[in-house]
């Protein structure tokens, strides 16, 4: 059942208290994102400042409803006499906000619920993902000023788009940071930005995409044991160096000048292991800095590549279910789209939390085995009823949801029955069919 689903299923008028949420994400966090923005309701106003943060993470929360509706509706409309917000108050609302105090609660918040989690690990390490995602803005004068546009061979064509790339924890689909600008620009520089947020004792999964001897040599360099793994690119030119062992060895890899040049403290050459194997005919080479042999199995190795999937599944889980395949953001402005992309990975966050606390109440069951669309449709549906019950009854209702945690874990995940194959590209030309085809029957 989708979120709309669930919502349709309610008999009440107001969508939901969000301040029944703030066993997730604490006050003081918002609170203290205003002021360090110098952002404050300095009087009584129709719209305060902390209330329009949770107007943002409605936003994505509740796709069908347009801002304007879903202001009106929420119940964050201080009392006054008149129960009604104009759309220019809304806009203007959101613009005194601006995207950094949004920014900057996300940030607070997954390092909170990061810290509170207790991931999984791989012989010491925890397992994150780096992906990049495009999304698509309305074709606005100021949009189109801020973002570029996806080219063909004859000229520019669709809407204005945004390139993010997220770090996200891959047991549990917790994102750890984002960045993300104008589609033109390229996803390794962006990546690049997230090096701030490598933590201890990583391993990352990057796809082939990301292969750049600069970005993983920062990338190893920026925290204690922090390792980074990726498949082998076509046509990499290496070294070997030794054996460690049946399909693995130790190579060397040479930097190229112009990467020296933008990366001075880069040296000439990074050592790197090669595993390969054999998996349904086809050879996999996997390059990772993890050089030690004794602390980390090559027979696992390559496994763990097919783990890179989960931030693929993350970016699904946003489109499809939280936006509703509605696949064009809502805002006219860049800095409101910015701060509409930051509401929404804040939004993500914050049900895949309360998935870490369903999946906590069940033994031996990781986030990732629960079903997204399910849990968060019963999340939502849940939070929506809550100001039919008393107060004192409130943290039974949340209970309850940890409790019934049990329905929505998965069986099992299907392997793929057919390989990826590229998609044959447009013809410019039209097709033009045979009168006669009955010799092809």
């Amino acid at each position: 059942m989708e979120l709309s689903e669930a919502l349709a299923r309610t008999s009440i008028n107001r969508l939901t208290e969000f301040s029944c949420l703030a066993d997730v994400l604490e006050p003081d966090i918002i609170q203290s994102c205003l002021d360090s923005n110098g952002v404050a309701t300095l009087r009584r106003r129709k719209l305060p400042m902390d209330a329009m943060v949770w107007a943002v993470i409605g936003m994505s929360l509740f796709r069908n409803e347009s801002v304007r509706q879903l202001i009106n509706k929420l119940d964050i409309v201080l009392p006054q006499e008149v129960d009604y917000v104009a759309r220019s108050a809304v806009t203007q609302a959101r613009k005194k906000l601006g995207s950094d105090v949004v920014r900057d609660i996300f940030h607070r918040s997954a390092a909170t619920w990061h810290q509170r989690a207790e991931h999984p690990h791989w012989c010491g390490l925890n397992l994150y993902g780096v992906d990049g995602v495009v999304w698509r803005t309305p074709e606005t004068k100021e949009n189109s000023a801020a973002f570029a546009r996806t080219a063909n061979k004859a000229s520019e064509s669709g809407y204005p788009q945004v390139r993010m790339v997220c770090m996200m924890e891959l047991s549990s689909h917790l994102l750890v940071d984002s960045v993300f600008d104008s589609v033109a620009e390229n996803e390794m520089n962006l990546a690049a930005k997230l090096i701030k947020s490598v933590p201890d004792n990583s391993l990352t999964l990057f796809d082939k995409g990301f292969y750049s001897l600069g970005l993983l040599h920062d990338w190893r360099a920026k925290g204690v044991n922090s390792h980074w793994l990726l498949p082998l690119k076509k046509g990499t030119q290496y070294e070997e160096i030794r054996s460690l062992g049946k399909h693995d060895k130790l190579v060397r890899l040479s930097t190229t000048p112009q990467s020296r040049k933008k990366r001075p403290e880069l040296p000439l050459t990074i050592e790197a292991r090669l595993t390969t194997r054999q998996i349904k005919g086809k050879q996999v080479s996997i390059l990772s800095s993890m050089l030690d042999p004794m602390a980390y199995p090559s027979a696992e190795i390559v496994d763990l590549y097919a783990h890179s999937w989960e931030i693929e599944l993350g970016y699904r889980e946003m489109k499809q279910y939280m936006l509703e395949s509605r696949f064009t953001l809502r805002s006219n402005l860049p800095e409101l789209i910015h701060q509409e992309l930051w509401g929404l990975l804040l939004a993500y966050n914050l049900i895949r939390y309360k998935m870490i606390l369903m999946a906590k109440s069940l033994k031996s069951v990781f986030p990732n085995q629960l079903s997204f669309r399910d849990a968060s449709s019963h999340i939502i549906n849940q939070l929506t009823n809550m100001p039919l019950y008393a107060p004192g009854n409130v943290p039974r209702f949340i209970l309850d949801i940890e409790r019934n945690a049990k329905q929505f874990k998965l069986e099992g995940k299907r392997e793929r029955s057919y390989p990826r194959c590229l998609k044959v590209s447009k013809n410019g030309y039209p097709v033009v069919k045979r009168k006669n085809a009955a010799h092809l029957k």
